[in-house]
């Protein structure tokens, strides 16, 4: 089987680890470039690609190759999704999710002009990519100081749940689900180590599947709190997320891929079956 990478990051310890996996049981892993849409557009497509890199460049190159009828994981358009946090809790509602109360205001600048904030609130960019804003405020005062420095930067604000002050980070590869603790970085003592999560209750397991079938994606991270009751709230989704330091992962996505190029489903939620 040929399987391809298409990353700006080949050295990731997930990917390089699945693509020794891979290599070492005689199959082929070529690694695409995403700012060489091109590559799409000659040869042979490989049976199967692993989208990691959420860059315009890179979104191209996996239309262009799911438009010549390779199956890409997650697809172009699941992963598209997945950076605009308006989309991703517009659905989350409409499937019935349990996700925090999200709310799109525009620029930061202009939303916070006039405006007086009586309780805390978290703000993010409207659309995800690295060195995004997410940030808990707390106070009018800070807003304000955010607006000076993000002044035109589209934002959605979700109501702020009280909580423990660690996120449960899900991951999913296919129907395997991993489980860590990380300490938020909204937390006072802002982010901390990854730690553990030995036991997750079934509950949340399902549910992160149901996420993937949701947001028809193949591999996922599903970022939940802890509420004062203990129930769980969604906070955000990820598509294709790092998942570092999980035994079992790297062998988990080289069966997926496997798998997939076989023409079989990666999972319920498969976007590209």
């Amino acid at each position: 089987m040929r399987i391809g990478l298409i990353t700006d990051k080949p050295g990731h310890p997930l990917l390089s680890a699945a693509a020794g996996l891979l290599r070492d049981a005689g199959h082929g892993v070529e690694l695409l470039d995403p700012g060489s849409v091109g590559e799409a557009a000659a040869g042979v497509p490989a049976d199967v690609y692993l989208l990691k890199a959420h860059t315009p460049h890179g979104l191209e190159l996996a239309r262009r190759l799911e438009r010549r009828g390779a199956p890409v994981m997650n697809s172009a358009a699941a992963t598209t999704l997945c950076q605009d946090r308006t989309l991703m809790a517009e659905l989350a509602v409409r499937a019935g999710l349990p996700f925090a109360g999200t709310r799109t205001v525009g620029t930061l600048a202009r939303w916070a002009a006039g405006f007086r904030l009586d309780s805390p609130v978290v703000v993010k960019s409207r659309h995800s990519r690295r060195e995004d804003l997410v940030t808990r405020v707390d106070d009018t005062a800070y807003l304000r100081e955010l607006a000076d420095l993000w002044p035109d930067e589209p934002v959605v604000v979700q109501e702020f749940a009280r909580n423990s002050g660690w996120d449960h980070k899900l991951w999913a590869i296919g129907d395997r689900v991993f489980a860590a603790l990380r300490r938020s970085e909204l937390s006072p003592e802002g982010l901390g180590p990854t730690l553990p999560l030995p036991r997750l209750p079934s509950e949340w397991a399902d549910l992160t599947r149901r996420v993937g079938e949701v947001y028809s994606l193949d591999v996922y991270g599903v970022d939940i709190i802890a509420t004062a009751d203990g129930s769980p709230l969604i906070v955000d989704v990820n598509a294709f997320p790092g998942i570092r330091e999980q035994p079992g992962a790297p062998e988990a996505l080289a069966e997926l891929a496997l798998r997939r190029a076989k023409g079989g489903s990666a999972s319920a939620g498969s976007g590209n079956r």
